[in-house]
C-alpha cells in the first residue's frame, strides 16, 4: 500500500514537472503573441482576462467550485486589479521596446517584492537575496539606460518596470490567501474578472476599440489565452501540489531566455548588447535573490509574470 502510494507520488511528480516545462514555454511566448496580435495594448490586457473567466468558468461550475466571499474576495479583487494594471502596463511597453528587454525587466518582480515586503511588512531578506536584489536593480539600470529620456525605448522599458512593480503588489495582496484553502480555479476566476472590469474603464477612456477584429487578431488572443494565462499561469498554481516551490521559482530564470530566443525566431528581433550585458547581470541578481529565498521555508513562491 505504502509502496502503490510512493508509486502514485512520483508519477504525480513527473505529469507535473512535464506541466511545469510547458508553462514556461507558454508564459515565454505571451510577448510574442501579443505582438503577432497587432491590437491595441490595452485591449489585449483586457481580452486575455476576460476569455480566461470564459474559458474557466464552465469547468468550475461542473466541479461546483465555491467562489471566495468576504475578507477572502476582497483581496481577490484588489489582487485582481493589480494583475489588470500589471498586464496593461506591461504589454503597452512592447509597443515601444523589444521583447527581450521588455520581459528582462517584468521579471525583475521578485526585487519588487522583496523591497515592498519591507517597506509594508517589515519583512527582512538574507544578505544572499539583498545582493541579488542590489545586482538585479543595476542590471535594470543597464536596460533602461538604452536610450535617452525623451526616447520611446527609454519609455516603454519604464511602462516594463511598473509592470513589475503592479505585480509584485499582485503577489503580496494575493500571499494571504494562499494559505485559506482557496481553489485554483474559483481564485483564477476571481482575479481574472477583477481585472477585466479594471482594465475596460481604462480602455474606453482611451477610446481603444474592443470589437472588429480580424479573425487572425481573434485567433492570437485566443492563443494569448489558452497559452501564458490558462497554461501558464493557472498550470504553475496547480503544480506547486506536487513539486517543490523553489522549481517554480527558478522557472522566472528561463522566461527571459526562452522569449529573446522566441523573439529572434519568430519575430527576427536580435536583442541589442546593451539588453543581453544588462539581461545577464538581471539574471544573475535574480538568480541569488531566489537562492536566499530558498533558505526561507514559508516563503511562497516566485512565478513568472508574462
Amino acid at each position: 500500500m505504502v509502496q502503490d502510494e510512493a508509486r502514485k507520488g512520483e508519477a504525480e511528480s513527473r505529469v507535473a514537472l512535464s506541466a511545469v516545462a510547458v508553462g514556461v514555454l507558454a508564459v515565454s511566448a505571451a510577448a510574442i503573441f501579443i505582438r503577432l496580435a497587432d491590437a491595441p495594448a490595452l485591449a489585449v490586457a483586457f481580452w486575455r482576462n476576460a476569455l480566461g473567466v470564459l474559458v474557466l468558468l464552465p469547468l468550475a461550475l461542473y466541479r461546483r467550485e465555491t467562489l471566495p466571499r468576504g475578507r477572502d474576495l476582497c483581496y481577490g479583487v484588489a489582487s485582481g486589479v493589480a494583475l489588470g494594471a500589471h498586464f496593461g502596463f506591461w504589454i503597452s511597453s512592447l509597443d515601444y521596446t523589444s521583447v527581450a528587454a521588455s520581459v528582462v525587466l517584468v521579471c525583475t518582480q521578485p526585487v519588487f517584492v522583496a523591497i515592498l515586503a519591507y517597506l509594508v511588512f517589515g519583512e527582512r531578506t538574507s544578505p544572499v537575496s539583498f545582493s541579488g536584489i542590489l545586482v538585479a536593480l543595476a542590471g535594470t539600470a543597464v536596460i533602461a539606460s538604452d536610450g535617452s529620456l525623451l526616447s520611446a525605448t527609454f519609455f516603454g522599458n519604464a511602462l516594463a518596470v511598473i509592470g513589475a512593480v503592479a505585480v509584485a503588489v499582485y503577489v503580496l495582496i494575493g500571499r494571504s490567501l494562499r494559505t485559506t484553502g482557496i481553489g485554483v480555479l474559483p481564485y483564477s476566476i476571481v482575479v481574472y474578472v477583477s481585472a477585466s472590469v479594471a482594465l475596460l474603464p481604462a480602455a474606453l477612456y482611451s477610446d481603444v476599440p474592443l470589437w472588429g477584429y480580424s479573425g487572425e487578431t481573434w485567433f492570437w488572443l485566443f492563443a494569448i489565452t489558452l497559452g501564458p494565462q490558462i497554461l501558464g499561469h493557472t498550470v504553475f498554481n496547480w503544480a506547486l501540489r506536487y513539486v517543490e516551490a523553489s522549481i517554480i521559482s527558478g522557472t522566472i530564470l528561463a522566461e527571459p531566455v526562452v522569449s529573446a530566443f522566441l523573439a529572434w525566431l519568430v519575430l527576427s528581433e536580435k536583442p541589442g548588447l546593451i539588453t543581453v550585458l544588462g539581461g545577464a547581470v538581471v539574471l544573475f541578481g535574480l538568480f541569488l535573490l531566489l537562492r536566499g529565498y530558498e533558505k526561507k521555508p514559508g516563503e511562497p513562491p516566485v512565478e513568472p509574470v508574462a
